[in-house]
């Protein structure tokens, strides 16, 4: 795909005035989002990155265009996930309900960043190194296996390494300060716990970034294409996360059929290196990917609200990739 660095600029340029617009209009003011709001700007940003998708057919052709709907619904499928562990932090970390909303917004800049830079990693990777769809597929089915087995758990900020050294070396309150990082109590400059929950988002923001940019990767090769894909489902991931808020828990099946499409993807990159190698080895198309991951994300939603509707008290999981560590410090407290 022949994409100038005017085109790039002026998409770039496109994704910095959204962000700014949100930050001078949504985010000026902190209050509670609700359902309303919350529903036009998803659907907005939806909007947006539909029209994308058809000015990426009509210019580029059916093929691009098919391999960026594609991507754009696996991003938009793995940032439902991250809503899951949004709600963990903000919820454990008890932040006030008016302050959500800055503190998405901080973790969809910030993901955006860590994105680009892995975007061009992965790219240059892939140009130098086909062996790279390898490595790209190992991790996407190691990290689905996992999240296969632990499913039905959910991550805690415990588990976090930044938390806990921040935690010891850093002199902190246990009050908030409006959105404040740091706040003064008897005239010394202590931190908040704002500054623990910007630090945990930013680092789940690190992991996720590791399995969907490889996942992306998987079902299309261009930069462009993935980049657009990720810059498109970011934005309107705060949108969804109030929009969805109360309907998550609903979502039971949800992180299993992300672990299938991981491994799917995963198998799809594994498969297109061999193919490359041995041309005999047939590989995945992209119109079967698109149907396959949208298959999957049907079937776990309706078996999700079917369970959920046949028994009240089940209850959706983020899904873990390895298992709980134990619980060391309960040990340690008893002793």
């Amino acid at each position: 795909m022949d994409v100038t660095l005017l085109t790039w600029a002026i998409v770039v340029g496109a994704i910095l005035a959204l962000i700014i617009i949100d930050l001078l209009t949504i985010s000026r003011k902190p209050h509670d989002v609700m359902f309303k709001e919350a529903s036009i700007w998803s659907i907005f940003y939806i909007g947006v990155a539909i029209a994308f998708g058809v000015w990426v057919w009509q210019t580029a052709g059916s093929v691009y265009g098919t391999e960026y709907f594609a991507a754009y619904l696996v991003e938009k499928s793995l940032s439902v996930d991250n809503l899951f562990v949004f709600i963990i932090i903000l919820a454990q970390f008890k932040v006030p309900s008016i302050y959500h909303q800055r503190v998405l917004m901080f973790g969809v800049v910030l993901a955006l960043v860590l994105r680009a830079i892995f975007i061009a990693v992965g790219a240059a990777a892939i140009t130098k190194f086909s062996f790279t769809f390898v490595i790209f597929g190992a991790i996407l089915i190691w990290t689905g296996v996992g999240l296969f087995k632990h499913w039905d758990e959910d991550p805690t900020p415990e588990d976090n390494v930044l938390v806990k050294i921040i935690r010891r070396r850093i002199p902190m309150t246990d009050e908030y300060d409006g959105s404040k990082v740091f706040t003064k109590v008897n005239s010394k400059k202590i931190a908040t716990p704002m500054l623990l929950v910007l630090i945990a988002i930013a680092s789940t923001d690190l992991l996720f970034a590791l399995d969907s940019i490889p996942a992306t990767f998987g079902v299309t090769q261009e930069p462009f294409l993935v980049f657009a894909a990720n810059a498109f489902a970011l934005l309107g991931l705060r949108a969804l996360y109030f929009l969805l808020k109360g309907l998550l828990d609903k979502l039971i099946y949800l992180s299993l059929g992300l672990s299938i499409i991981l491994m799917f993807i995963g198998v799809k990159l594994i498969l297109l290196y061999l193919h490359e190698i041995w041309e005999q080895i047939p590989k995945i198309q992209t119109p079967t990917s698109l149907a396959v991951i949208g298959s999957i994300l049907v079937v776990s939603t309706i078996a999700s609200l079917i369970k959920s509707k046949n028994d009240p008290t089940a209850v959706a999981h983020a899904g873990r990739v390895t298992a709980a560590p134990k619980k060391k410090a309960q040990e340690s407290d008893k002793k």
